[in-house]
């Protein structure tokens, strides 16, 4: 990642986009902690021991705070929060990707001393740490699995298969 000024309008549309995942009940459990100050971002670089995001342009802490999500489904509640957060998530790298800039989602990171750096309220918990950087055109080739080894077909571990509408997997 390379630090190069990033239009400011972009972090919006990024976190704009987070609107629009999915939401058990229609209840929006997201918040966005935009983070640019470079000795916030160090200090975040060492929280989550990933040297790295000292690079970073901006920083994104997405969080959730469930509790209105589980009183309305109980401990499935905590389920659908990180389920939101994750889909949230996915709009955002997307978005990011679409924009030409850089970056990768983060998910270790010590809890505790997060919350603490950044004064998130007990109740919220931090899913993830997106940096931001302008992209050096060089991604990363990465292995991702053939298709035919991530999906069963009528129960867990079935491989067999008949041709679904002549597609192949």
């Amino acid at each position: 990642m390379k630090n190069k000024k990033i239009d400011f309008q972009d972090i919006a549309d990024i976190c704009d986009v987070a609107r629009f995942a999915p939401m058990a009940g229609n209840i929006f459990t997201l918040k966005i902690l935009i983070i640019s100050d470079k000795k916030k971002i160090e200090e975040i670089s060492e929280i989550a021991q990933q040297p790295f995001l000292v690079d970073a342009s901006y920083i994104l802490v997405v969080c959730s705070q469930e509790g209105n999500v589980v009183k309305s489904f109980s401990d499935r509640g905590k389920r659908y929060a990180r389920q939101q957060a994750g889909a949230a998530i996915q709009n955002m790298l997307l978005k990011i990707e679409e924009l030409g800039l850089a970056s990768c989602w983060i998910g270790w990171f010590d809890d505790n001393a997060l919350k603490r750096a950044l004064k998130i309220p007990s109740d919220v918990f931090a899913e993830a740490i997106i940096p931001i950087a302008q992209g050096d055109g060089k991604a990363k080739k990465i292995f991702k699995p053939e298709l035919k080894s991530i999906v069963f077909f009528e129960e867990w571990g079935k491989k067999d298969k008949e041709k679904k509408e002549n597609k192949e997997i």
